[in-house]
């Protein structure tokens, strides 16, 4: 038997690991300007437990569809939705159903009308093939086991010419230590 942990004992320490988180602070909105957070309910910006602004760099445009991975508390969803107008929309997806309800309590909040939030697995994204124009994802797939199954998930969805824009922790090792890596918070923040 392997010493790695198995991907669903991954995924149940990631769950339970943001189920638990009960008011982060914020600490992931520091990568936004002013401008950006000054139009978001205060819940969106205390529930930001990103690592940067991939919204800032997906070149996202009016009309377009935008998929934002592991949404969280919703902030790159509701600045994705106000970047692509009414024509457009913004859907979060989180694996923790209650950080989607969370999502859409801030999109009501903020009024935005043209977000959604659904509850699934980046790893099995169930969209349609080439059904957005933009992927973006904000600090979440270092927590997948199967980080080449979310790219492909990614690149499955994107249409032609589409736009993918993560922000990420990343190590410059090129192996961890089987105790890390067999290490809950390793997996689970």
């Amino acid at each position: 038997m392997s010493d790695l942990m198995h991907k669903a004992e991954i995924q149940r320490l990631v769950v339970g690991a943001y189920r638990a988180v009960g008011s982060p602070g914020g600490a992931g909105s520091v990568a936004y300007t002013g401008a950006q957070l000054a139009g978001l309910p205060a819940g969106a910006v205390e529930w930001s437990l990103g690592v940067g602004n991939p919204v800032a760099w997906a070149d996202l445009r009016a009309g377009d569809v935008v998929l934002d991975l592991g949404c969280g508390g919703g902030i790159d969803t509701l600045l994705a939705a106000g970047s692509v107008g009414p024509s457009g929309r913004a859907i979060g997806l989180d694996l923790v159903l209650e950080m989607c309800a969370r999502g859409r309590r801030h999109a009501v909040e903020a009024g935005v009308a043209n977000a959604c939030f659904v509850g699934a697995e980046m790893e099995a994204i169930p969209l349609p093939d080439d059904s957005v124009d933009a992927v973006v994802s904000n600090g979440v797939v270092n927590l997948s086991a199967r980080k080449m199954r979310v790219l492909f998930e990614a690149f499955r969805v994107l249409r032609p010419g589409g736009r993918l824009c993560l922000t990420d922790l990343t190590i410059e090792e090129e192996r961890l230590p089987v105790e890390v890596l067999t290490h809950p918070a390793a997996w689970s923040g």
